[in-house]
């Protein structure tokens, strides 16, 4: 007998985790722009935990900016969904209902949305391409295609950006609360980067006035948010199936921990998201560097020198010795560069990472992290690694990532086997590497000359290039097996001269 779609608490078996509320007792107060598996794995999670111990009208109004099928999956299980937690010895599931429903691919549905008045957040995750930002100048890209169509057609908006103006500027004239501003992205900074790119926005419109508001009006807490969580797949599925009876196209799976820091500035209030384990503090700026240079950084670099040896998970990757002590080195230098932090044990720290990279339970694919290099790379690798020439500490590690980074463009396996790049400057890399000859230096040169980056001071420091290269060639010459072999058995604990 075929299960039943998830469609309602009631079907659930009494063993099920479910919500301690109604969901139709609480209203909307949340637009979530972006709403992947990661959002469902955490946001929507602590939301729901708030629902269940204070209530309030705080469900959540998800978009999906791009794909239907997402939204196509929640509408038909009114926002249903199974949060799977695999740990290393136990596997759970709990139903999740703080989405109300999702807007699926329509900005003008989207607009609407987020000018409703009981709207008081709202959050995101749409990545670092998503919001159209110039990072370095942390102003609206005007290179971005979206951004280009927004300020010409400012009333039709597609773009984050875009609609974030659009809908504030509505909001103002109607006289509503204005809402909050919370991006939920891996960003240094993301509130105020998130911030700086809205009010750009408004006068790239010319609308001075409308800036001025909102640079005295509207909230940009920063945050920084923490839990692994792969991509769904049909195991995932099955075992909601397994563990609550009833067929779940939404369901995602993720680890037992999970981590919210959040900057306190909600003038329109918030949920009580304490009760799903936030912390709200003053700065979260240590917090998230810490996450950025010791969580991120050796994810990167782990995905890039993971993939290019043939393990698809991370967790093939921490059982793999050679490169399981790459990743502790890369801990141990990105630690080195913090201040202390309260509440906050460095070692103890990293020692929870490596347990949580080599969860058995989570397939989280190499492939995935590798992804959107030129995104990710310059605060989890090229700011660390300028910071520890300033600090005349080894960029050894850091140089070895890059290095990985760098083969990793070529496309190729060393068996000569394909695979896509898939980047948001895919065509810049590929154009740069056709200028090569796919010797260390000529490579390592053309990348290190792509606009905007790597930072010039450390693409033109003699001794990073030369660890650069060092690594890279070792690399080409011998294979990436060969090379991380060899750089284990070196000690690269000698400070620059």
């Amino acid at each position: 007998m075929k299960p039943f779609r998830l469609t309602s608490l009631a079907q659930l078996n009494d063993s099920v985790c479910v919500p301690g509320y109604t969901p139709q007792d609480h209203g909307v107060g949340i637009v979530h722009l972006g709403v992947g598996a990661f959002h469902r794995a955490h946001q929507a999670v602590m939301t729901d935990s708030a629902l269940a111990q204070q209530g309030g009208d705080w469900r959540i109004v998800g978009v999906s900016l791009r794909s239907k099928s997402v939204a196509n999956a929640l509408n038909a299980q009114n926002g249903l969904y199974t949060l799977i937690e695999r740990g290393g010895s136990a596997t759970s599931a709990r139903v999740i209902a703080s989405i109300s429903h999702v807007v699926a691919a329509d900005p003008q549905a989207t607009l609407e949305a987020l000018c409703d008045p009981n709207i008081r957040i709202v959050t995101l995750t749409v990545t670092e391409a998503g919001y159209g930002i110039d990072r370095v100048n942390r102003f609206p890209d005007t290179n971005n295609a979206t951004v280009i169509a927004d300020v010409a057609q400012p009333d039709t908006p597609k773009g984050v950006l875009g609609l974030l103006v659009k809908s504030i500027a509505c909001r103002r004239e109607g006289e509503h609360c204005p809402f909050t501003v919370l991006s939920c992205d891996n960003l240094p900074e993301n509130g105020a980067l998130l911030r700086d790119g809205v009010i750009g926005f408004a006068r790239c419109l010319d609308n001075d006035e409308l800036a001025d508001w909102i640079a005295d009006n509207i909230a940009f807490p920063s945050c920084m948010v923490d839990r692994i969580t792969p991509a769904p797949t049909t195991d995932t599925h099955h075992e909601a199936l397994k563990q609550t009876g009833c067929d779940d196209q939404a369901s995602i799976e993720t680890e037992p921990f999970t981590q919210w820091i959040i900057e306190d500035n909600f003038p329109s209030g918030r949920p009580q998201w304490e009760a799903g384990g936030a912390l709200f503090v003053s700065d979260v700026t240590p917090y998230e560097r810490m996450k950025l240079m010791m969580l991120n950084g050796s994810h990167s670099m782990l995905a890039y020198a993971g993939y290019l040896t043939g393990h698809l998970y991370v967790r093939d990757v921490m059982a793999d010795a050679n490169l399981s002590m790459l990743v502790q080195r890369h801990f141990n230098a990105a630690s080195r560069l913090l201040k202390p932090l309260a509440r906050v044990n460095f070692d103890d720290y990293a020692v929870a990472l490596a347990k949580r990279f080599a969860n058995p339970a989570i397939a989280h694919e190499t492939y995935q992290i590798a992804s959107d290099g030129t995104q990710k790379l310059p605060q989890r690798i090229f700011q660390p690694a300028l910071e520890a020439l300033e600090a005349e500490k080894s960029v050894r590690p850091f140089a070895f990532a890059t290095a990985m980074w760098m083969r990793y463009c070529l496309c190729r396996l060393d068996d000569g086997s394909p695979y896509e790049l898939r980047d948001p400057r895919a065509e810049d890399i590929i154009a740069a590497i056709g200028k090569s000859d796919h010797t260390a230096g000529s490579l390592s040169d053309v990348l290190h000359a792509l606009p905007q980056l790597i930072p010039q001071r450390l693409a033109f420091n003699d001794h990073w290039r030369h660890d650069v290269h060092v690594v890279l060639d070792a690399i080409l010459e011998n294979g990436c097996r060969a090379a991380i072999q060899r750089e284990i058995a070196t000690d690269f604990s000698t400070a620059p001269t």
